[in-house]
């Protein structure tokens, strides 16, 4: 086990490759709840490399803030990279982060097929490495922490098809780089497949994403949306995509028409939920994933890895452990048991746009 502690750390601006890369290094408060110091005796520093499209998403924020303190509590540093300059940018943080005498590593890819060459490196330095909510293929990993997104997926297909069970869909799907896209497109079409198959439901188009944009998302949408409007039900990848569905749908008089769903629980979606102009949003309970991710990053470098909740196959020959979290679907009549409930959102911001609670 290495014993180096990182007391204090800077934030920084560096080029990779020409595309200007965000480095944000920040340092867990290493407090145990109680505000006593955690035990530091083996000295525990973990990477953690974020690679998104945009770093206006929401739902990461949350992930890095919660990820960041829990480690912290359980007595290790935390050495973050951010990045929205692509799968190149990310590889070369993660080489930054295995030089920087870490006891694990901890990925949110931004290209689940293309790091293998970067992990087989960390594994080479025997750096354990967790795949957190998206799962790198192809290559061993020591850990995959998510959530069930085959039950998202299921999730927006029984609630589409309860308030739409006849009718036509547009389906539009997220980044073809993120194995979570495919994931939630097999539980989506595992409940539409028998509406399709008996002629119920008609798939006016089925959209897969370059990134998880939603201004590709919006030119995608109008493009079917110029072509036809008889659309009852529109399957957004997240938040985002189903906020450029309903605001395309708003310019044409649809928005609240339209059954539209998506996930992450981002605030303006929940906002649309409780307003009537989105059906449906998944909720994923951050707090519990990000601290879930921190136990097992902790219990690896200490050697207590904690039993798993299933293996999946990520295409390495090799079976990898799961740390399964379960999603939730939140309509507008249980906003205030789920999303409130947690703190997730307030119900200030929340009901903000509307007359009050429900």
């Amino acid at each position: 086990m290495r014993n180096r502690r990182k007391t204090m750390l800077v934030l920084g601006l560096i080029l990779a490759g020409g595309i200007a890369t965000m480095i944000v290094l920040m340092v867990a408060s290493g407090r145990l709840a109680g505000g006593e110091p955690a035990d530091r005796e083996e000295g525990i520093t973990i990477g953690f490399s974020v690679a998104t499209d945009t770093f206006i998403i929401e739902r990461w924020n949350k992930d890095i803030k919660i990820f960041t303190s829990a480690a912290g509590e359980l007595g290790a540093d935390v050495i973050l990279q951010m990045s929205a300059g692509g799968t190149q940018a990310q590889i070369d943080q993660i080489r930054f982060l295995l030089d920087q005498d870490i006891d694990v590593l901890v990925i949110l890819p931004h290209d689940t097929d293309m790091l293998a060459g970067v992990v087989r490196m960390a594994n080479e330095k025997r750096v354990p490495v967790i795949s957190y909510d998206r799962l790198i293929q192809g290559v061993p990993v020591t850990a995959y922490i998510s959530f069930d997104n085959e039950e998202v997926g299921r999730l927006f297909g029984r609630a589409l098809t309860a308030e739409v069970p006849v009718g036509n869909y547009l389906i539009v799907n997220g980044s073809v780089r993120d194995d979570n896209s495919y994931r939630v497109n097999s539980g989506l079409w595992e409940v539409l497949g028998p509406y399709v198959n008996s002629g119920q439901i008609s798939i006016v188009d089925e959209i897969w994403l370059e990134a998880w944009s939603s201004d590709e998302a919006a030119e995608r949408i109008r493009e079917v949306l110029e072509r036809t409007t008889d659309i009852d039900a529109i399957s957004a990848g997240n938040d985002q995509i189903a906020n450029a569905a309903i605001q395309l749908l708003a310019e044409r008089r649809m928005a609240g028409e339209v059954a539209v769903v998506g996930q992450d629980a981002d605030l303006l979606s929940s906002q649309r939920v409780v307003e009537g102009l989105q059906l449906m949003t998944v909720y994923k309970p951050i707090q519990r994933l990000a601290t879930r991710a921190a136990e097992v990053a902790v219990g690896i470098a200490r050697d207590k890895v904690p039993a798993p909740d299933r293996f999946e196959d990520n295409s390495s020959d090799t079976p990898i452990p799961f740390y399964m979290e379960a999603p939730r679907a939140v309509f507008s009549w249980n906003m205030d048991e789920t999303i409130i409930r947690d703190g997730f959102h307030s119900a200030d911001d929340v009901y903000r746009t509307t007359s009050g609670q429900n």
